[in-house]
């Protein structure tokens, strides 16, 4: 059954409650750290609300009326009830702020989540909360979606452009996808970037289909060439970048990785960037959760904090 508009805030029978202790309207005020007058009004409305007089007041204090007397007797075990129900929610947020599940895309989890899990747990001990158990699984977009759907994992990071219904996401990063090939491929010899008909009439070196990468890229051919695709069979078909960039620095065809990825090897001189040209590349990385439009307070929040520049 509702509750009636009748039914008071605990705030003000919190006040009440004060006054029959001191005697005085002040110094319940003082108690909660509000001003007499804005104590005043939150009485006088209270005493509105439920429809009968709660107070008398004169020069030397305020006084509980009969009805306030039996006010105060009810409203004393419905404070208990809301105290224990506080204590219990309490014991609840702790609960669920003591261990996260996380699912990440393999770019993200291996490249950019190590970082972002030191950074919460300094954070974490800097205010001297309890430091936050999490639990990561790594594997492809398609697949943290899933786990993200079903409760499996509380917060998911993907790199692909589909957040799939019922989930809420926000942008954390973007990230770039580059062509690589090894030392002495022919193309590093061409004069001209490669396009989007290169890479479509080519044998590359793929992540497996749900990947967040393979995804962006067959997105951008897609975009770029405006019609149905019809690929290459791939040289190899892969579930790991470490596992792409392995085959490619082999010699077993190029391949399209993010930026994050090859960083060391291009630096190393493992792989050489070949320039494209006409594919749109950049692709947005994103944090995804189940329920409201923001994020849930606690770890859940503060970690899509975090890996927000």
């Amino acid at each position: 059954m509702p509750l009636s508009h009748h039914m008071p805030e605990l705030a003000a029978l919190e006040l009440l409650l004060a006054v029959a202790r001191s005697g005085s309207i002040g110094a319940a005020a003082r108690e909660h750290g509000v001003s007499q007058q804005a104590a005043s009004v939150r009485l006088r409305g209270l005493e509105t609300q439920l429809g009968v007089g709660l107070l008398s007041r004169d020069p030397r204090g305020s006084r509980l009326t009969p009805t306030g007397v039996l006010v105060v007797e009810w409203a004393g075990s419905l404070l208990d009830a809301a105290a224990s129900f506080d204590q219990a929610l309490g014991s609840l947020r702790e609960d669920r702020d003591a261990h996260l599940d996380v699912a990440a895309s393999m770019t993200i989890a291996e490249h950019l989540l190590p970082a972002w899990l030191f950074q919460l747990r300094t954070r974490q001990q800097g205010l001297g909360q309890p430091v936050t158990a999490v639990r990561l699984t790594a594997t492809n977009s398609d697949s943290v979606i899933a786990l993200v759907a079903s409760g499996s994992a509380g917060l998911g990071f993907i790199e692909g452009p589909s957040v799939g219904s019922g989930l809420r996401s926000t942008v954390v990063l973007t990230d770039e996808l580059v062509v690589v090939v090894p030392p002495g491929h022919l193309w590093t010899r061409r004069r001209r970037p490669v396009g989007p008909a290169d890479l479509l009439g080519t044998a590359l070196v793929m992540r497996e289909p749900g990947s967040g990468t393979r995804s962006a890229l067959e997105l951008a051919l897609l975009g770029a060439l405006g019609r149905p695709l019809v690929l290459h069979p791939p040289a190899l078909e892969l579930t790991t970048n470490a596992a792409v960039r392995g085959a490619v620095i082999a010699g077993a065809g190029p391949a399209v990785l993010s930026s994050l990825t090859v960083h060391d090897d291009l630096t190393a001189g493992r792989l050489i960037r070949v320039p494209s040209q006409g594919l749109a590349l950049r692709r947005r990385l994103r944090a995804v959760w189940r329920g409201g439009p923001i994020p849930p307070a606690g770890p859940i929040r503060d970690l899509i904090t975090l890996a927000t520049p």
